[in-house]
């Protein structure tokens, strides 16, 4: 049994530490700041509705570029899967003044624990999005699947390390998706613990790496804080 907690120890590590060292060398780095918050309703025994809200600070961008408000309505399907689907609200910002709004579609499938590592329990999740921007033409479209592993700090308890990637894939092109195939990948790496009851505080470094076609790759240094509340 010590075994093989060391060897998912000695894992973990190196997982890690490809958390950190997965992008390359970037031309151009950012130094950022995301706060946010999230509420999760339970409506019924199958139904569920969540709110979350993030503003996002950037030095390159000199202060406010962006505050995301999600709403999603979902239908768990059993053993830990839900079905949803909602709306994104996303206006963004240069140094605070108000630049261009999108609006995005969003559908997503969520896999709540579905495997055990080393002490640890994996979620999981695939969203696709249709994005729309006021005064540009087309439709963008994009998938994000995204991995999330947490494990406790010690036997039984509720503060755990957290590790999550999520690679953000254009499925086509428009006048400001102008790329396609891999956009970015954000790797996190965290603390989450509770502050009160169904009340979790979740917070770490978060690396942006940008994919640039035809030129220098670029990266964002994210300080992440979020507040998530389940009633």
């Amino acid at each position: 049994m010590c075994i093989l907690q060391v060897a998912g120890l000695r894992r973990l590590a190196l997982l890690c530490a490809a958390l950190a060292i997965a992008a390359p060398a970037a031309a151009a780095d950012d130094s950022q700041l995301w706060t946010g918050g999230s509420v999760t309703v339970k409506l019924s025994d199958k139904w569920r509705f969540s709110e979350e809200l993030t503003a996002r600070f950037s030095n390159q961008r000199n202060g406010l570029y962006e505050i995301e408000s999600n709403s999603l309505l979902g239908y768990s399907i059993g053993h830990g899967v839900t079905l949803w689907a909602g709306y994104t609200h996303d206006p963004q910002y240069a140094a605070g003044d108000f630049t261009i709004m999108e609006h995005r579609a969003r559908e997503q499938l969520t896999f709540d624990n579905f495997a055990t590592v080393a002490g640890g329990r994996f979620s999981g999740r695939i969203r696709l999005e249709q994005r729309w921007r006021e005064g540009m033409d087309g439709t963008g479209w994009r998938v994000r699947p995204w991995l999330k592993y947490s494990l406790p700090l010690h036997k039984g308890g509720k503060t755990a390390l957290v590790l999550s990637t999520e690679p953000f894939v254009n499925l086509g092109t428009t006048s400001f998706q102008r790329s396609r195939g891999l956009d970015r990948v954000r790797s996190f790496i965290g603390i989450a613990t509770p502050l009160a009851k169904n009340l979790m505080l979740e917070g770490g470094y978060l690396n942006q790496h940008l994919f640039a076609h035809g030129g220098p790759d670029s990266d964002d240094h994210v300080a992440s804080v979020a507040l998530n509340l389940s009633l």
